[in-house]
């Protein structure tokens, strides 16, 4: 018997205490939501991850003005009394992993443009943009401020000082080793994700349509006609537009195969890229020819040869205007061109005065040669 009572004084214990467990969750819980609901939302990036935060001392501050810091209806003690007891009841929360403690880190302009450029890998090219653009916004400042006056210097000073009062400053969290809940400005993370309104109000109306469908047999003969159409003319679109996708694929295959890879030609292009719904049935085709180097190198080489020749024809010209003494453009000398040309023509009329001379000696001698051999024969037939 007393083994039983026994047996049964711990049972009485154990859910003794697991009630006292429960009502502890449902309170965290509780001051969770209120504390998600009161508090300002702040969010900022973890590993690379988008997550709300919370500020220790804010929290404290929001629990004390809350109702379980004023004494109950039945003159019950009040749960939060000093700031120190709201650190140990946040501290269990925090056992509870309801949330956990990171650290703060400020990220400045210099720092957030260098982890944009690793981040987004920016090429040489556009550093040595931005460096111009840098120098030349320099140098303007610079001219600016000489031609300023000190009025107006004091006054762009004042309006600096309040457009950084302005500036927030930007935070980026990392993890902390000392999972410890501190009284100041220490940030801490939620794990806590309380369902919202929208997500239950979504829910139900997909919960209600999937009973709707269930019950389509017992729709208005309308609703049914409507719905019987509907669905015709959705059926029809899907399958134009599986009709497309393959007609476009086999005449491009078709166009390229013809064309030994020369010509590619895609009706609807975007058909089947990752674009919206109006884009992706436009352009309505795309054509690109892939054939034109062989021919560029050939016109490339025919174009050399001309060139060579016209070169060879150049050297030529220019040869004979330096013998002549004549300037390229076809016009005399300044002074002496007068008197170049003269001593030219003469000695051209000259040359064709010997040249005529010897061709009458010439004519001369073969008619003598052509008289004494005419004389030799002659002589040769008389005897």
């Amino acid at each position: 018997m007393a083994d039983r009572r026994r047996g049964g004084g711990r049972k009485r214990k154990e859910l003794e205490d697991q009630n006292d467990e429960n009502k502890t969750q449902k309170l965290e819980f509780e001051i969770a939501k209120y504390l998600r609901s009161k508090l300002p939302p702040k969010r900022t990036t973890l590993l690379a991850h988008k997550v709300d935060y919370f500020i220790a001392s804010k929290a404290i501050d929001c629990l004390l003005d809350s109702k379980w810091a004023i004494k109950g209806k039945n003159n019950e003690d009040p749960l939060f009394t000093t700031r120190e007891s709201v650190v140990a009841f946040m501290q269990k929360m925090l056992t509870h992993q309801l949330f956990h403690r990171a650290k703060a880190i400020i990220v400045s302009k210099k720092d957030k443009k260098r982890l944009d450029d690793e981040g987004s890998g920016a090429d040489d090219g556009k550093k040595k943009e931005k460096a111009k653009k840098d120098k030349i916004k320099s140098d303007s400042e610079k001219n600016k401020e000489k031609i300023g006056d000190k009025k107006d210097e004091k006054e762009k000073e004042k309006e600096k000082d309040k457009e950084k009062k302005k500036e927030k400053k930007k935070i980026k969290l990392d993890m902390h080793m000392d999972q410890v809940f501190v009284d100041g400005n220490e940030p801490y993370v939620w794990l806590y994700d309380p369902v919202s309104v929208r997500t239950w109000f979504f829910g139900a109306l997909v919960v209600m349509a999937g009973v709707a469908l269930c019950l389509f047999p017992l729709w208005p003969k309308t609703f049914r006609s409507c719905v019987f159409y509907l669905s015709i003319a959705v059926a029809t679109f899907l399958f134009t537009i599986l009709v497309l996708v393959v007609l476009r694929l086999v005449i491009f295959v078709i166009v390229w195969l013809l064309s030994l890879g020369k010509h590619s030609f895609w009706i609807l292009p975007n058909l089947t890229e990752d674009v919206g719904f109006f884009e992706s049935f436009w352009p309505l085709y795309q054509y690109e020819y892939k054939g034109g180097k062989d021919e560029d190198k050939v016109e490339k080489k025919d174009t050399g040869d001309e060139d060579n020749e016209d070169g060879d024809d150049n050297a030529d010209s220019s040869r004979a205007r330096s013998e002549t003494g004549s300037h390229p453009d076809g016009n005399d000398g300044p002074e002496e061109s007068g008197s170049i040309h003269k001593e030219v023509r003469k000695r051209s009329n000259s040359e064709r005065s010997s040249s005529s001379e010897r061709g009458d000696a010439s004519a001369s001698t073969r008619s003598s040669e052509n008289g004494f051999e005419i004389l030799d024969t002659t002589s040769a037939d008389c005897t």
